[in-house]
């Protein structure tokens, strides 16, 4: 059997499926062609992350697809219910990742406290110039201990982010529809380990307590956060966006920026992906990253594991 990996593979995957007797082609091919591709190849496993959609009329036109596999947590890229109604088995990743979107929230989130995404951009341009101007430009930063991180959507990514948010001395309230509470488990090198319950909230009290807010949600037809949720949030709040483009009116965010409403955001994800408003690039109290939520060796290793355990069990 034939899986396509067009948007990669880490190498875990490939060497768990070509010893269950898979092969597995690395080759991208571009979305327009691949109708063309999976019927002459005779692809029965395609295998993609963002860049890759797997839409209806793809599903209609390959016959040969028993699988459709997503690396990594959100599948909007995917008609799910369509292929599944017509047998496909629809696959994802969602526990890979979750560790490292989390750590790049907190990277995000110790950055803009500090001034640091900015720093970096002005270092270069006028350290030598400019040094104790930038000294004093940077020097009203705030410590994330004894803060109250805000989390809507309380699913395993949630969870990962709210676990560091603890380490660091944190309060953390959370919101989340189909959660009435959750425990996180705190691991520590020497073997001990806390337990911590946290019961969700209303998404209005997550928004009038965060000083620091970050989503973790899928997709949605409306913003999550508007210029109507800002303006509930604290004088002064940061707000990180890892989940994806679209849940945060950019708009909004930009607007609430410039007058002083909220300190900073951090975006990894952006509405118009891959070309990203001006506005928002350019904007300095704006910390940004290219989409790498799960971008580290660690998940990519993890995601094509489970790629492959599932294909394996769903095919062999």
């Amino acid at each position: 059997m034939k899986v396509l990996a067009n948007d990669g593979l880490a190498q875990s995957g490939v060497t768990a499926l070509e010893a269950a007797g898979f092969e597995v082609i690395l080759t991208t091919v571009a979305q327009e062609q691949l109708e063309n591709y999976i019927n002459e190849e005779g692809i029965d496993v395609i295998l993609v992350r963002s860049a890759t959609t797997v839409r209806q009329e793809l599903i209609d036109a390959c016959p040969s697809i028993k699988i459709i596999g997503r690396g990594g947590v959100g599948m909007d890229n995917i008609d799910v219910q369509y292929a599944r109604d017509k047998g496909v088995h629809v696959i994802n990743t969602p526990a890979a990742s979750s560790h490292s979107v989390a750590e790049l929230v907190f990277a995000h989130l110790s950055g803009l406290a500090r001034f640091v995404h900015d720093a970096n951009r002005n270092m270069p341009l006028e350290g030598e110039s400019n040094f104790k101007g930038l000294k004093k430009a940077y020097g009203g930063g705030v410590e994330l201990k004894g803060r109250t991180l805000g989390v809507l959507g309380f699913g395993r990514i949630g969870q990962a982010t709210a676990a560091i948010a603890l380490r660091l001395g944190m309060k953390v309230v959370a919101f989340d529809p189909f959660m009435e509470s959750a425990t996180i488990s705190l691991d520590f090198i020497d073997g001990q380990k806390i337990d911590i319950t946290i019961d969700t909230v209303s998404k209005e009290e997550v928004l009038k307590q965060a000083d620091f807010l970050t989503l973790h949600v899928p997709a949605q037809d409306e913003y999550v956060i508007g210029a109507k949720e800002i303006e509930s949030m604290k004088d002064g709040a940061f707000i990180a966006n890892a989940a994806r483009g679209g849940v945060v009116d950019e708009v909004a965010l930009i607007a609430s920026l410039e007058s002083g409403k909220l300190s900073g955001a951090a975006l990894d994800v952006f509405e118009t992906e891959p070309k990203p408003a001006v506005q928002v690039l350019m904007n300095p109290k704006v910390s940004l990253t290219p989409h790498i939520g799960a971008a580290t060796g660690e998940a990519q290793d993890r995601i094509g594991g489970e790629l492959a355990t599932q294909i394996i069990d769903l095919l062999k």
